[in-house]
């Protein structure tokens, strides 16, 4: 049942691209698909985080939640920022960007609420960025997990976008 689901809503997606034109993008202009994130966004740097936009939203988006996470960490998935609830109105964020107004802050796999950034302990590792078109403002507030903002989003994504950043820690 939820391969059929997964599969309905990848071809939705195909179907509203090539129906409706562009698909939805989340872009940075320091780094690009499957490259490497440079230092100043990581721990041997300032920590910032990186300038991101997005263009193409699916119509009636009510709100982005962006989730970055590290599939690579040695103790599963590991959780660097979670931004919620930020309004549709938000089409990108600068470079070590304060959270936008209305968004929320989820908790990241340290326990603190923000940006942390890339700091793999042994070769290298994938950063993945996932934006969520949603058809609600999600009924949470600041401090919320990772598996909490996913269990809301549920049933709720009108499309994602994604980027995948690269990086090994320098010795």
């Amino acid at each position: 049942m939820k391969k059929n689901i997964v599969l309905l809503f990848i071809l939705f997606n195909l179907f509203h691209t090539v129906a409706f034109g562009a698909k939805f993008a989340l872009e940075s202009s320091a780094f690009q698909l499957n490259s490497l994130i440079p230092t100043q966004y990581t721990c041997n740097g300032a920590d910032a985080s990186p300038p991101l936009s997005w263009n193409n939203m699916p119509a009636n988006t009510k709100s982005l939640a962006l989730i970055v996470t590290d599939p690579d960490a040695p103790s599963g998935t590991w959780t660097h920022w979670i931004l919620f609830n930020i309004p549709p109105t938000v089409t990108k964020l600068d470079a070590g960007s304060p959270v936008p107004n209305g968004a929320a802050t989820g908790l990241n796999s340290w326990g603190t609420q923000g940006y942390r950034g890339p700091c793999p302990t042994l070769g290298a590792h994938s950063y993945v960025f996932t934006l969520y078109a949603l058809d609600k403002v999600l009924d949470l507030g600041d401090g919320t997990t990772n598996s909490i903002v996913s269990d809301a989003m549920t049933s709720h994504v009108l499309g994602t976008a994604e980027l995948v950043g690269l990086y090994q820690k320098i010795p």
